[in-house]
């Protein structure tokens, strides 16, 4: 068992884990998956929509603190960003972000230990979902590479980003599932990268939140552990 395991807040899910177990047998399980550094990585990051953020710069718009959440939560291409935050580009501008979207699409790969992770949860009839902001050219590369996965929480088709708790409840309700950590609600683990995210913002809404760090420093150092964790608890 990982050494994290001794945090107060994971023991507590787990203990009402083994309680619940000793009184019926559970029938619902899901594990949720972070997508940008916990299932799959950008072999080569351009940053287009930076880009063309930086483009907007250059023609005197000021940075707006929802930059992000407007690319992040809407189904806007390049160009019809630029349009949304009013930046003029020139086709030759435009080709070149598209160029360099089409780049860095090309370069997501899945993370070693993520497709078997995925493997084994699915194996053992786990509920396997994916929960993520990101813009939207991105999901469809992550359907592509995960295709069979029971729910897929977007924040660009979903209109919200984490750790908003709609996101979290939108992507359980996709897997059939509540988002709790007892017999009643069903067990829901999540796992990724961010330690607010991922961990703590879950944790405090009823589910069971991990944080995935590959250099040891969170609950798990990989996916393989996490998934065993979950089927010995299955």
């Amino acid at each position: 068992m990982p050494q994290a395991f001794l945090h107060e807040g994971v023991l507590r899910c787990f203990c009402s884990f083994l309680k619940a177990t000793q009184d019926a047998q559970m029938t619902i399980a899901a594990a949720v998956f972070d997508a940008f550094g916990t299932l799959v990585e950008i072999q080569r990051p351009t940053h287009p929509f930076r880009q063309l953020i930086q483009e907007g710069r250059r023609q005197g718009r000021k940075h707006q603190p929802d930059d992000l959440r407007v690319i992040m939560t809407h189904q806007l291409s390049l160009a019809e960003a630029a349009s949304a935050f009013g930046i003029s580009v020139t086709a030759d501008t435009l080709g070149r972000l598209e160029q360099s979207l089409e780049n860095e699409l090309a370069s997501i790969r899945p993370l070693p230990d993520a497709l078997r992770a995925v493997e084994m949860l699915q194996a053992a009839a786990v509920r396997v979902g994916v929960c993520s902001n990101l813009a939207s050219p991105y999901g469809p590369v992550i359907r592509q590479i995960f295709p069979y996965l029971n729910g897929y929480g977007f924040s660009y088709q979903l209109s919200v980003m984490k750790p908003d708790p709609a996101i979290y409840r939108a992507t359980c309700e996709q897997l059939g599932v509540n988002l709790g950590c007892d017999e009643a609600e069903g067990r829901v683990f999540m796992v990724g990268d961010s330690a607010r995210c991922d961990r703590d913002d879950p944790r405090q809404l009823g589910g069971c939140g991990f944080l995935l760090h590959r250099g040891g420093k969170g609950d798990f150092s990989n996916l393989l552990d996490f998934a065993q964790a979950v089927l010995e608890r299955e």
